[in-house]
């Protein structure tokens, strides 16, 4: 187990990370999610001891190991841009850290076969990284740090350089990786869907603050505030600031929105609600029944999937529909939101109700 006892980290007087408080438990998968500079990367070298915490404490199976440099602890660590010894074959790079370590040549070929079973690179052990494709050279760092048999993997945007064919296919195999290592797995990446695609637990980061910890679905689902909605969200999260008064959701005095029954409880006045793009829809769907008039913006197609904007009550929003929807510009149009996962946010930006 990884603890972290109210740990940060300043720089030149400025907090990178703020006082955080986390802990992973053995063999679980761990994502961190946010933009590009919200500490996660920062975060990541304060848990394998490349950086030390300016105040707070790190525990490892209960043992204080924050003075450990990353030489004495059992760390393993992948990045976005993959690193291998490009004079050594596969078979050697995978073995590397074994070598270092001492193991004998029978557990070294053992478990360098077992690593390329699982990564699917049998075929390819004699190569040298400079035969691999891009997938197949970060497949081979990741085989690297599982047969480390580290406590700790780290893996900082590793499919970030990648094209979109490698990385789906990595996307897809990295779970099954992660099941049957004991190891915990540390994940960053700034895209929501793979938060959601590696499941685990996710911690949404913004401007060196963890904003939530959970249970990804959880953090998904039902946000603390808003920061951790629009980490969560892309596209863009679509909001729009109403007052609520009795069993509608009004703005400029006119009821724009009926309150869904899970809101029903929130009191009366001003707040903001909110939902993700891909609860509005061009025809009324299941519980989307919830008409809203808009006009339309632009539509952009994206393979079999479409991003239409359009502009409601003075703000713009985004739908993304599956198929394709050619949609003219300045035009009425009628959709249909599903508010059954309506957020609501009071004026700080804490959420207020539970969404469904």
């Amino acid at each position: 187990m990884l603890e972290l006892r109210n740990v940060s980290k300043m720089v030149g007087g400025e907090y990178h990370i703020h006082p955080t408080d986390l802990t992973l438990q053995r063999g679980s998968l761990n994502v961190l999610l946010g933009p590009t500079l919200s500490g996660k990367t920062t975060l990541m070298r304060l848990m394998a001891g490349l950086d030390k915490p300016s105040a707070g404490s790190i525990f490892f199976n209960g043992e204080d190991v924050t003075g450990f440099p990353v030489q004495k602890r059992n760390v393993a660590m992948v990045y976005q841009q993959f690193i291998n010894y490009p004079a050594l074959s596969v078979y050697e790079n995978i073995a590397s850290p074994m070598r270092v370590a001492g193991k004998d040549q029978a557990t070294i070929d053992r478990e360098v076969r077992k690593a390329a079973e699982l990564l699917k690179l049998t075929p390819y052990l004699d190569r040298t990284p400079l035969n691999l494709s891009g997938g197949q050279q970060q497949r081979t760092a990741l085989a690297r740090a599982i047969v480390k048999n580290a406590d700790l993997v780290l893996l900082d945007e590793p499919l970030a350089n990648l094209d979109y064919k490698l990385r789906e296919e990595l996307r897809e195999e990295l779970p099954r990786i992660f099941a049957e290592s004991g190891a915990i797995f540390v994940y960053a990446t700034t895209e929501p869907s793979e938060a959601l695609l590696l499941g685990g637990n996710t911690a949404t980061l913004n401007e060196g603050r963890v904003t939530q910890f959970s249970h990804t679905i959880e953090v998904y689902r039902r946000p603390v505030d808003i920061v951790t909605a629009e980490i969560f969200a892309d596209p863009p999260l679509n909001t729009i600031e109403v007052v609520k008064a009795g069993g509608a959701f009004t703005r400029a005095d006119q009821a724009v929105i009926a309150v869904p029954a899970h809101l029903a409880a929130v009191p009366d006045g001003p707040l903001t609600i909110a939902f993700q793009p891909h609860h509005l829809f061009p025809q009324a769907k299941g519980e989307a029944r919830q008409s809203i008039r808009a006009r339309t913006l632009i539509s952009e197609i994206a393979g079999s999937e479409s991003f239409v904007h359009v502009e409601f009550s003075g703000r713009r929003w985004v739908m993304l529909a599956h198929g394709i929807h050619d949609i003219e510009p300045d035009r009425d149009i009628e959709l249909f939101l599903d508010t059954k996962h309506l957020m609501a946010f009071d004026a700080n930006g804490r959420a207020i109700g539970k969404a469904a």
